[in-house]
């Protein structure tokens, strides 16, 4: 199976092409030049898969990062997957950068992700590894201080250097990852895929992991 996976939910996007049966195989990720824009996204993908002499009929499936992130890169990056996957009649796996850290991190028991959401905000993810049957992850939006008050008591992950200090200040456990990619959210989405869970274009939407209205007021009124 061919899986071309595409991440834009920072500034420095990546995309990523693989194979995967048994085993999964990076044939090669690459940072985005030139921005996350639709106009730099196709074109980069299409040398991508000259380079390796793969047509776009070949792919099997499409592997997008969701969110959360910037909203116009994360728009970008789903219109593109959209797009090529309602085309080439493929399914797409849609992926949480917040579980992309937990997977990559390999830990176990009550691990929460993180990453800064800008303006003292830090997104956040709750999850039991291994996880019980039926479970939902909790994902969600907390100041810098609510979070390091809520982390205790859990193993925090995440690619964040400055979150990382900061819990590691704060008395808590916490595991500095490497910088995110595609390959990474190609590798989770190659197990979403053996599981079953895709979705079809029209049904793929962004994470965002914005706060209400009310909670905007609120904060803005503090």
């Amino acid at each position: 199976m061919l899986l071309v996976a595409i991440d834009t939910s920072c500034k420095r996007g990546s995309i990523a092409l693989a194979r995967a049966a048994s085993d999964f195989e990076l044939v090669e990720a690459v940072d985005l030049t030139g921005g996350t824009s639709s106009a730099q996204l196709v074109p980069q993908i299409s040398e991508l898969l000259l380079r390796h002499g793969i047509g776009k009929r070949e792919i099997d499936a499409f592997v997008v990062a969701s969110g959360p992130g910037s909203f116009t890169g994360l728009r970008v990056g789903l219109a593109v997957a959209k797009a090529l996957a309602e085309v080439l009649g493929k399914p797409i796996a849609a992926v949480s950068l917040l579980e992309v850290c937990v997977f990559i991190s390999g830990a176990e028991g009550r691990v929460m992700a993180a990453l800064d959401a800008g303006r003292g905000d830090v997104y956040v993810g709750e999850y039991e590894i291994p996880a019980r049957s039926g479970q939902i992850p909790r994902e969600y939006i907390l100041s810098r201080g609510d979070f390091l008050s809520q982390a205790s008591g859990w193993r925090v992950v995440t690619p964040d250097s400055a979150l990382a200090g900061v819990s590691r200040e704060a008395g808590l456990a916490a595991d500095l990852l490497p910088p995110i990619s595609a390959d990474s959210v190609a590798r989770l989405g190659w197990r979403k895929i053996q599981s079953g869970d895709t979705v079809r274009p029209e049904q793929l939407e962004a994470n965002y992991i914005r706060r209400t209205d009310a909670e905007m007021l609120e904060k803005m009124g503090s």
